[in-house]
């Protein structure tokens, strides 16, 4: 069985993404945070619940809070859910 998300699993899911997957933020900033001008965004924290990000529109800072579509099991689930984010913002910025 894989981690619950507890802050350490969230810590460790946020320094991963912002680390090797910068643009997947910024592709889920426009696509599911309702910030289509997002230029840069930084993954500060996950829970079962949703991500919540900082990403930079027109040089500011704003709190952008994405909800997931369903409650995250663990730390698999959210490795799952991410990457089919990623795949369907793409689609949706095609």
């Amino acid at each position: 069985m894989s981690e619950t998300i507890t802050p350490a699993i969230s810590d460790r899911i946020c320094k991963h993404m912002n680390e090797d997957h910068a643009d997947a933020l910024v592709l889920y900033a426009k696509a599911f945070g309702n910030s289509p001008q997002t230029e840069a965004a930084k993954m500060i924290s996950i829970d079962p619940q949703g991500l919540n990000l900082a990403a930079t529109i027109d040089g500011e800072t704003v709190s952008v809070r994405i909800e997931f579509d369903h409650t995250l099991k663990d730390a698999e689930d959210a490795h799952y859910t991410l990457s089919e984010m990623v795949k369907q913002a793409r689609k949706l910025q095609a």
